[in-house]
């Protein structure tokens, strides 16, 4: 049960490669462009979450869907995996919309 979330996030990260590939939108269309803008949307996030910790804003909550581990206290290891997945998804439907326009 702890790894349900986990387990949810890979799956739809593995569903937006599927429709990256297919549209060759991102890491299909410029891989390492991809990376670099998706690496960097990341860190900032995590600092955002760091940020929000550290004022109290920001916890973990202990859910039974979620791991027990965390990288730091209230930040646990499927934040990443989600910050990754919404960063994806919003360079996505950008170059989506972008190519649709262009079209």
């Amino acid at each position: 049960m702890q790894w349900t979330y986990l387990i949810g996030l890979i799956i739809a990260i593995s569903g937006l490669v599927v429709l990256d590939r297919k549209f060759r939108l991102a890491f299909f269309h410029n891989f390492k462009r991809t990376a670099m803008t998706l690496s960097f949307a990341v860190w900032l996030f995590i600092a955002w979450d760091i940020f929000g910790i550290r004022l109290g804003i920001f916890f973990h909550g202990n859910s039974a869907y979620s791991l027990p581990n965390r990288i730091i206290p209230e930040f646990p290891i499927e934040e990443l995996f989600f910050l990754f997945l919404l960063t994806y998804v919003s360079l996505l439907i950008y170059r989506f919309v972008e190519k649709r326009q262009a079209s």
